[in-house]
């Protein structure tokens, strides 16, 4: 099979790696309520740490990261950079879309990270000093994660990493349509603040 052969092979093994609901089966396996339930009822670690489960939330960050990473790092390995890319977005949509929760899945920030770290780590480095930076200042979980998402593409480009910073402005536009909720809620004064009971 040829590099060019191998492209939708990426995406496709990139999909099936970020589909995996590490946050779902964790919980699951530790015997609390499905986590669809509660919160926001979305799979991601933010909603893992609505259960009161600090160790499951942390977690659920470091593998739903690793599964992006694992992504870029096969199809990188197999055909280069463009194949690494490809896999990158499709774990990404994995997450977000899985097939196997009728594509109701998470908001896609460990992920993002992780395909970050997989690809060219200082950038997954920049995201995250960003996140905890404006979350710092205002305890806001989603507004860090958009303001980080907004950031790193132009970090990149600044940098040179052109392909590298067009497949982030990708992901960073499918992050803001994850959290098109939370966007109305900040605007409205309405959204809960990390560490606020709800």
């Amino acid at each position: 099979m040829g590099l060019e052969a191998f492209l939708p092979v990426a995406f496709a093994i990139g999909y099936l790696l970020g589909s995996i609901p590490f946050g779902l089966i964790l919980t699951k396996l530790a015997g609390t309520q499905d986590l669809r339930s509660i919160g926001s009822g979305n799979i991601g670690a933010t909603n893992v740490l609505r259960t009161g489960r600090k160790g499951l939330a942390a977690a659920t960050l470091l593998l739903d990261a690793l599964k992006g990473t694992a992504a870029v790092v096969i199809a990188g390995y197999i055909a280069g950079p463009n194949a690494a890319m490809l896999a990158g977005l499709g774990a990404f949509l994995g997450h977000l879309f899985p097939v196997w929760l009728k594509f109701k899945g998470g908001k896609g920030v460990a992920v993002y990270i992780g395909i970050l770290l997989g690809l060219f780590w200082p950038g997954a480095l920049f995201f995250c000093l960003l996140w905890l930076a404006t979350a710092f200042t205002t305890r806001y979980s989603s507004l860090s994660a958009l303001v980080a998402a907004f950031v790193t593409p132009i970090f990149l480009w600044w940098f040179g990493h052109l392909a590298l910073a067009s497949l982030s402005a990708v992901l960073t536009l499918l992050l803001f349509y994850m959290h098109r909720e939370n966007i109305k809620r900040l605007q409205s004064g309405s959204e809960s603040r990390i560490g606020q009971k709800s």
